[in-house]
């Protein structure tokens, strides 16, 4: 069986958008990437590059500024970067691991392809396009590298994959629930109501999505923490907040699971 792809473009609020989507044995997977003021932000996976090439000719862009270095959103880089000349900005953290060949697991690049080499420069923390002036702002927790990036002038965030859904269910083995939790809060410390996320693409209202993402995060939290502290186990706890089985679980070997939320839940709260 063949995987399936399609892609979807648009515009909300004057950013070009294209959003790619992979579906395969019940598993569905999506990211976006988005062009405004002469910027590009995140490049897409190597897997739909032939689809996301029309997009690409078509925009006016300058730079090209990555939110992590995980293959969906830069596997695009290198074609880019070999085809057009475009610069290329990252966490510089994470510009070692950029210009070797990519190292994750085969699941991983069935659905998002080989993510091939690029050079990237380190991004500061503000940058210009031709009109805006931006903040760049240190976001972990869906991986070490993870930064979001705020338009001063439009108010408008892109939040790369920290807001992804209102309601997470499960996460991977590297992400942390409490680090997540404290890179929404500083973010909305900031001013902004849009928000562009990579996989949840565009939200209008995102400041209160984001706070409604934080308080369901905050419960979950207190939840595990009181189911802990009673004798509960990890799987325990993971069996009465969330009992449904998702496919991508499975097909991962478990490097998606929402026994990772708990994990990181307890282990941040140093119980014994």
């Amino acid at each position: 069986m063949f995987m399936k792809k399609r892609c979807i473009l648009g515009e909300s609020s004057g950013v070009r958008y294209i959003n790619g989507i992979l579906s395969w044995k019940g598993v569905q997977l999506n990211v976006h990437c988005f062009e405004t003021d002469g910027v590009l932000i995140d490049t897409g996976a190597q897997s739909l590059l032939e689809e996301f090439k029309p997009f690409f000719a078509n925009a006016d862009i300058d730079q090209i500024i990555i939110t992590h270095a995980h293959e969906d959103h830069s596997g695009g880089a290198g074609f880019l970067q070999n085809e057009y000349g475009l610069p290329i900005y990252i966490n510089d953290m994470s510009i070692e691991e950029c210009a070797e060949k990519a190292k994750y697991p085969l699941y991983r690049k069935w659905f998002w392809g080989k993510r091939q080499p690029f050079t990237a420069q380190p991004i500061e923390e503000s940058f210009t396009s031709r009109n805006c002036s931006w903040s760049v702002i240190t976001t972990p927790g869906h991986s070490h590298d993870h930064l979001a990036f705020l338009n001063n002038d439009t108010g408008q965030l892109f939040s790369g994959d920290l807001f992804v859904h209102p309601k997470t269910k499960l996460i991977m083995r590297e992400e942390s629930i409490p680090t997540i939790i404290a890179s929404i809060e500083k973010v909305l410390a900031l001013e902004f109501n849009e928000l562009f996320c990579c996989h949840a693409g565009y939200v209008k209202e995102g400041r209160q999505a984001l706070q409604n993402k934080l308080a369901y995060l905050y419960e979950l939290r207190a939840q595990t923490l009181e189911l802990y502290t009673k004798g509960c186990n990890s799987k325990e706890i993971q069996a009465r907040l969330f009992p449904k089985k998702y496919p991508i679980s499975r097909f991962s070997s478990g490097e998606w699971d929402s026994i990772h939320m708990i994990n990181s839940i307890i282990k941040e709260a140093g119980t014994p």
